[in-house]
């Protein structure tokens, strides 16, 4: 097999932190100057499906909570990309609260970037990562980001999201999501200079394949 033939085996980046930290913002960045070259995969799209349990907006089922998620089959596609063989990623209707029939092809690109608030607290999932990097940001802010997210984009009551906020966001991320961020290879806070950060990261992963 020559090199121009050689399945692509990827560099997986997991980018965590709380609900409106500036992970997704800060993947989206990396993928704009990447391209090609760069996948992304969000842990949103492994939502177990809810239709049956959701009861009204800011209800009981809990989505920030470690069980919400799929995390198997996250570990399991990621365990094949890094064979370099493509996926079919899983997609989430958040209106709706369901899997959808559709999904996304991944192919094996030299960088994967994996965004999600708990993809460090899983073993299975964290073993897939060549790097870690976990967005440390104020309550404040990211609750000011999900709601103005959640309003815009999902088409949620603000009410609704600011009782899932104190009910179930604010605990579960105490309880999983911040301790997760010991595992990270860089952790990043609104003191760091985040253009620098970018410039960074691309310096690094530009490098890869």
């Amino acid at each position: 097999m020559t090199d121009s033939t050689k399945p692509v085996k990827p560099y997986i980046l997991g980018v965590a932190g709380g609900s409106g930290s500036g992970k997704t913002y800060f993947a989206n960045d990396i993928k704009t100057h990447l391209k090609d070259k760069c996948s992304v995969i969000l842990q949103d799209n492994f939502y177990i499906d809810q239709s049956k349990n959701f009861d009204y907006d800011g209800g009981s089922v809990n989505f920030d909570h470690p069980s919400s998620i799929d995390h198997l089959l996250l570990a399991n596609l990621l365990f094949e990309l890094k064979k370099g063989k493509s996926v079919a990623i899983p997609t989430y209707d958040f209106k709706t609260h369901t899997r959808t029939d559709k999904t996304i092809t991944i192919e094996p690109t030299p960088i994967v970037i994996v965004d999600g608030i708990l993809i460090f607290h899983w073993k299975e999932v964290r073993e897939q990562f060549d790097e870690l990097i976990y967005f440390n940001t104020e309550e404040h802010l990211r609750f000011e980001r999900r709601l103005r997210r959640d309003v815009e984009e999902r088409g949620r009551e603000p009410e609704g999201v600011r009782n899932q906020f104190i009910k179930q966001v604010k605990p579960m991320h105490d309880e999983f999501v911040e301790p997760s961020s010991k595992f990270a290879t860089r952790i990043v806070s609104e003191k760091d200079n985040y253009h620098e950060v970018v410039k960074e990261t691309l310096q690094k992963l530009s490098a890869i394949n």
